[in-house]
């Protein structure tokens, strides 16, 4: 299924697309991190492919109708600001025949705005207004941040409120599915637990959900803290559609999402990622990768010569 905004992939070059891709948004995110002496420029490492994938070849979304370079925040929601929106625009128009993007772990922020940059949907000056005051190009995304279009809370809320969003598409009759793009580290939580037993128990084969399992977290690697696994025993267990992947394997991502949906079960694809993919440097860190900042100018220097 390929994204309407994407017919120039043909089928024999979609996979090089994403592999360009995601090269330019791992490369993106480490000079911002050399830039700004701080990013979270492991999970560009693990979840640049799964993301191009994603918008390249599984998601058919409609035309961007964000602006290139983002408005500014117009304050919170409610009946008396007009002005308020959501960057789902940068996704396309809500219709019912295509599908809604749902960006669980907004601390990836700026890895979904460089791969929205990629993909033609923002533009790169979008960048100079990264945590500003006033911008909606957050270091935390929200709601209004290109991209998002609900604000996930703590890691573990987005999952329930894409399996509301499902709920109402099914009940209107609508054929676009919604897909959620999730962290490993979110099955930590128990509301990703009690969401999963809602999404079976509705049957709701209209909702797709990728994880990025990199095996790290805050305070560290998955398994020293609270393991998951195994996840995918434990997801079949609540009556969910697994599937194992390669997450830096654009067929083995793709895989899934173009067959026919299981009868009456949403669908999970787990990713096994790396999350010094592309930077073996990153290794002498490991297992405290979740944010990058240098530890001195010898540290800086090696990374910036990876440019």
């Amino acid at each position: 299924m390929m994204n309407q905004s994407t017919e120039f992939a043909g089928p024999e070059c979609w996979q090089d697309e994403v592999r360009r891709v995601a090269n330019a948004v791992r490369r993106r995110v480490l000079d911002h991190t050399l830039r700004h002496n701080g990013g979270y420029l492991s999970q560009a490492c693990s979840a640049a492919e799964i993301l191009a994938t994603l918008y390249l070849r599984v998601m058919n979304l409609g035309t961007s109708e964000g602006p290139l370079v983002p408005h500014r925040f117009p304050g919170v929601p409610g009946p008396d600001n007009p002005n308020s929106f959501t960057g789902a625009a940068y996704n396309g128009r809500k219709s019912p025949e295509l599908d809604r993007f749902i960006f669980s772990p907004v601390h990836y922020a700026l890895v979904l705005y460089s791969v929205l940059i990629e993909v033609g949907r923002l533009s790169e000056n979008a960048l100079e207004q990264f945590n500003q005051d006033g911008s909606t190009v957050e270091l935390i995304g929200a709601e209004h941040s290109p991209g998002h279009e609900v604000t996930a809370g703590s890691l573990g809320q987005a999952i329930s409120q894409a399996g509301g969003i499902a709920m109402a598409r099914r009940l209107r009759g609508d054929t676009g599915r919604v897909w959620v793009f999730m962290s490993d580290g979110e099955f930590q939580e128990g509301q990703t637990w009690e969401a999963f037993q809602a999404l079976s128990h509705y049957r709701l084969s209209n909702l797709g959900v990728y994880v990025d399992k990199n095996g790290q977290q805050c305070d560290g690697a998955m398994n020293d803290v609270m393991t998951i696994d195994p996840l995918a025993d434990r997801l079949r267990a609540f009556g969910v559609e697994v599937h194992e992947v390669d997450g830096h394997d654009p067929d083995a991502l793709a895989a899934p999402a173009t067959r026919p949906p299981a009868a009456h079960r949403p669908l999970v694809v787990i990713a096994r990622t790396d999350p010094c993919r592309g930077f073996d440097l990153l290794r002498q860190r490991a297992p405290k990768l979740h944010y990058v900042r240098f530890k001195n100018q010898e540290e800086f220097e090696q990374m910036q010569r990876l440019l």
